[in-house]
């Protein structure tokens, strides 16, 4: 129904003012079906970075949502690391109907633009080849996901290594459970077994595991038991989400180091977490080595981004020590951390 009133309710604008998000751009090509959305959360520390994540959400409501949410985690992942560059993300709405190589022509067309507002990688349910032509189309997006993978194990390592020393233990024999083994679960599985961890693996595609299990040595399980395994240290490397209060309840790990993104429910669950003392270091800082890696060489021009990603390890530290000392949970912790940063450079 028409409204001359304009402070009316109306989806989007709902969406970005219950979230905080600063800015979003919507991409419409009738010709290949595309609708996406290209959320950017913050840009006082420099342009925006997230990737480009690709699933049949139910509505654009929706999928404006996820990419609020997601680019608000950028933002906290970019402070943490130490980055110059706030948080964004770009979703697709997947369907029967999209023709993927037209759309991520006319994705990639968009980002171009922008010009460097929103600098780009994969994420979920892109693929290397959706990338591929993106980077045909536009300068700003990374499309090495071999190079990033090894960048969030890298950093991930560190994080083990953070939670090793408060426990006063070594990783070198460590009982670690790593679930989800696609680019960035097989990369943190290798990386873990090559220190000496002993590992439980598990994916949906079972075929998989078990071809990395006899790889690396590991111990492949079903993908519904992963998170029960008795363990030191759990490592969620699938879909975000999957740390529910039930499923956290069900841990028998004393830490969780995550390599994917958003892997707490909620914050019901973080604060259950702290009250069973299992140590967190948020998704924020745990799986941050590949945006770290990206930007310190595309926007802040270091050719050699190591010691960016191992002091990650030191930001665990931090972060852990402050969670323990205040009692709180290490996610409000984070992001106390993060946004103290950010108003740091907001003041003139």
């Amino acid at each position: 129904m028409h409204t001359d009133d304009p402070t009316a309710p109306f989806a989007p604008f709902d969406t970005l003012e219950s979230t905080g998000l600063a800015r979003a751009y919507f991409v419409s090509d009738t010709a290949s079906g595309l609708r996406a959305v290209i959320a950017i959360d913050d840009l006082t520390l420099g342009p925006g970075a997230g990737g480009v994540r690709t699933r049949p959400y139910p509505s654009v409501s929706a999928a404006l949502a996820d990419a609020a949410r997601l680019s608000r985690a950028m933002t906290m992942k970019c402070s943490l690391g130490g980055l110059d560059a706030g948080g964004a993300k770009a979703v697709i709405l997947d369907h029967p109907g999209l023709d993927r190589e037209r759309a991520f022509m006319v994705l990639g067309q968009r980002i171009e633009e922008l010009g460097g507002l929103f600098r780009t990688a994969g994420d979920l349910g892109t693929t290397a080849e959706d990338l591929a032509v993106m980077a045909k189309q536009t300068k700003y997006v990374h499309t090495e996901e071999v190079d990033l993978s090894a960048a969030v194990a890298r950093g991930l390592l560190r994080c083990v290594e953070a939670c090793a020393e408060r426990r006063g233990v070594e990783v070198p024999g460590l009982r670690i459970a790593v679930q989800g083994v696609g680019a960035i679960g097989a990369a943190v599985a290798r990386t873990l077994a090559d220190v000496g961890a002993e590992l439980v693996i598990a994916d949906l595609d079972h075929e998989k595991t078990e071809t990395l299990a006899a790889l690396i040595g590991a111990r492949a399980v079903p993908a519904d038991t992963i998170l029960t395994e008795k363990v030191d240290v759990v490592c969620p490397c699938a879909v975000g989400g999957v740390l529910t209060t039930d499923a956290v309840s069900a841990l028998d790990a004393w830490a969780v180091v995550p390599g994917a993104n958003n892997a707490l429910a909620d914050s019901e669950a973080g604060e259950l977490l702290h009250s069973r003392g299992i140590l967190l270091v948020p998704d924020v800082i745990a799986s941050a080595g590949a945006v770290v890696d990206g930007i310190g060489r595309t926007v802040m021009g270091i050719s050699d981004r190591t010691h960016l990603i191992d002091r990650l390890g030191e930001t665990a530290r931090v972060v852990l020590a402050r969670s323990e000392t205040q009692g709180r949970p290490a996610s409000a912790v984070a992001e106390e951390i993060a946004l103290e940063r950010i108003a740091t450079a907001q003041i003139p």
